[in-house]
């Protein structure tokens, strides 16, 4: 991939990380649900730093299940 390829897709995962943890700081869940999420996202922004293009899928991945009201239920990640 290009230079300007690769900055552009860590752009768009940044972006949108930044919107995922807005989405879960403001989901009304409990807690230790909440937590398991924030968890993801970490894992998610530290694998963006050696592989962006996997990190997107993974946030892919995330932001469906929140879209489709599936999340972690035992407050594991």
């Amino acid at each position: 991939m290009d230079s300007d390829g690769q900055l552009d897709l860590y752009r768009v995962v940044a972006d949108r990380l930044k919107e995922a943890h807005s989405r879960v700081r403001s989901l009304h869940a409990p807690e230790d649900v909440r937590l398991a999420l924030i968890r993801k996202l970490l894992v998610i922004t530290a694998a963006a730093k050696h592989d962006v293009a996997g990190a997107a899928q993974r946030l892919d991945r995330l932001m469906r299940d929140l879209d489709e009201g599936r999340f972690p239920d035992d407050g594991s990640a």
